[in-house]
């Protein structure tokens, strides 16, 4: 499956952004997705995460509350809605999606993931 993030930009704190993972290839319901972030100097970070399914999510500590993951398989694409956003939430963010067979799983680590996106850039000024 190829995966196309986009919608990262700039935008100042306590404001939105909406980022979107558009998938291609496979059959896209049989794939849970995740959203990555890394910036620069540390460690790629799990996000949010959603089942193939699209009925179950889970958020990193650091966004629950902000941030809302969602799908529609019709479209092949999972969106990440962000709000209240925070210099910290500053990063390049990968969309990742991982063939999930017949599980219900979400999946927080990022080497279980098995395509990814290219990633887009999140700047958040002060």
């Amino acid at each position: 499956v190829q995966l196309q993030a986009s919608g990262g930009g700039l935008v100042q704190a306590g404001g939105s952004l909406g980022l979107s993972c558009a998938a291609s290839g496979r059959t896209f319901s049989n794939y849970a997705v995740g959203w990555f972030r890394q910036a620069p100097g540390k460690e790629r970070e799990f996000v949010a995460g959603i089942t193939r399914s699209g009925y179950t999510s889970y958020y990193a500590d650091s966004v629950k509350g902000r941030f809302t993951i969602s799908r529609d398989n019709a479209k092949n694409t999972v969106n990440l809605q962000m709000n209240s956003l925070k210099p910290e939430d500053a990063a390049v963010y990968y969309c990742a999606a991982k063939n999930a067979g017949f599980s219900l799983s979400v999946y927080v680590k990022w080497r279980e993931y098995d395509y990814w996106g290219q990633g887009t850039q999140v700047t958040v000024s002060s």
